[in-house]
């Protein structure tokens, strides 16, 4: 029979060497680290999760994935092992409070930022607009599309379910900011169907003291005052009107910065016909626009050639066909949504952005 009455000292082993051991193996979890897990119960909001502490961790509802989440069981199965991050430290009770939207939400950030590096074209569906511009959702993030980006003639409220081709303006996750553009996408795609040299028909659709910005299909070209005549010309104005048709002929494209830049001085047989007789200009530009592409053909292979008239306009004098990040005016700015909302509880929201709308 075993004697009971065994006293620690006779065995040599105290509670607090007990708990000296427990503390030895014990792992110590800290807030931001990301560690493997096992579900052993879910409850109505949440589940228990075992990672290896003392106490069973919990992960709430509103924790379990970057898109909404009606039930835990949507998203985790009992004896299911996976990676969750470590939210916030033990509470009174000892226990961990994790999430996986965490891991998904810097997954979406670094995938976002891939996508710009490459840069990518996306396609995604406008679920909201604003007085500013349009919602997306983009790997799971919310972006913005300022209005001055969207390059349609439908009104912005008549596209939420439309889907767009966009491209990265902007992903800054310090920020919490992740800006898209429909126009610079559209740009692009109208840019691989075109040629420098080519003569296109478009339609005059605004009118600026340094030149006239001409419709080609979709995309926004910009005629500057120095390339419209080889004579000198005090105001676009006194040549063209708003939706004047115009032929013109592609001198530039530069499609990392969307621009695309045109002329009808090029296609001048005078100097000054197009103030002159611009349908005589209109009549020969296909002919002048052969010679042009033979004088580029030859600089390119290094052959002397008549120069042109005039020299084309250095490039910074050409502000872009559509606007750059830094044109997005601070009124816009504001309008600009986070990419994840705010609506974690005080003693998280600054270390956990939400992409649930309230």
């Amino acid at each position: 029979m075993v004697n009971q009455n065994i006293t620690a000292t006779e065995i040599g082993f105290t509670h607090e060497d007990f708990a000296a051991l427990l503390d030895k193996y014990d792992y110590h979890f800290s807030p931001g680290d990301i560690v493997p897990g096992t579900v052993f119960s879910i409850e109505p909001r949440g589940a228990l999760i075992d990672i290896g502490a003392k106490t069973a961790a919990y992960i709430p509802i509103q924790e379990m994935s970057i898109n909404r989440v009606d039930s835990p069981e949507e998203v985790l199965q009992s004896n299911e092992t996976r990676e969750f991050f470590i939210l916030t430290d033990e509470n009174e009770d000892g226990q961990l409070t994790l999430s996986i939207r965490r891991i998904e939400y810097m997954r979406a950030w670094e995938r976002v930022r891939q996508l710009q590096a490459e840069d990518a074209t996306v396609r995604s569906g406008v679920f909201a607009t604003n007085r500013g511009g349009a919602l997306v959702r983009i790997e799971g993030l919310r972006g913005f599309i300022p209005g001055s980006h969207i390059s349609t003639r439908k009104p912005k409220e008549e596209l939420v379910g439309e889907e767009l081709p966009l491209k990265f303006l902007e992903v800054d996750e310090e920020r919490n900011r992740l800006v898209l553009s429909h126009r610079r996408a559209l740009v692009e795609r109208k840019m691989n169907r075109l040629e420098v040299g080519e003569v296109v028909i478009g339609t005059v659709r605004g009118i600026k003291p340094y030149g006239a910005f001409i419709d080609i299909g979709g995309v926004s070209g910009l005629l500057h005052i120095s390339e419209i005549s080889h004579e000198h010309i005090d105001t676009p104005h006194s040549v063209f009107n708003v939706n004047d048709e115009v032929k013109v002929m592609i001198i530039d494209l530069d499609a990392e910065r969307g621009r695309i830049s045109l002329s009808t001085k090029q296609l001048e047989p005078e100097p000054g016909d197009m103030i002159k007789n611009r349908d005589l200009v209109y009549d020969k530009a296909e002919e002048m626009a052969a010679k042009y592409r033979e004088q580029l053909l030859a600089k390119q292979q290094g052959i002397t050639a008549a120069p042109a008239a005039e020299e084309v306009i250095a490039e910074e004098d050409i502000p872009p066909a559509t606007e750059t990040e830094e044109e997005i005016t601070a009124a816009i700015e504001e309008e600009i949504p986070a990419a994840v909302e705010e609506e974690i509880p005080a003693a998280v929201e600054e270390e956990v952005p939400v992409a649930i709308e309230e």
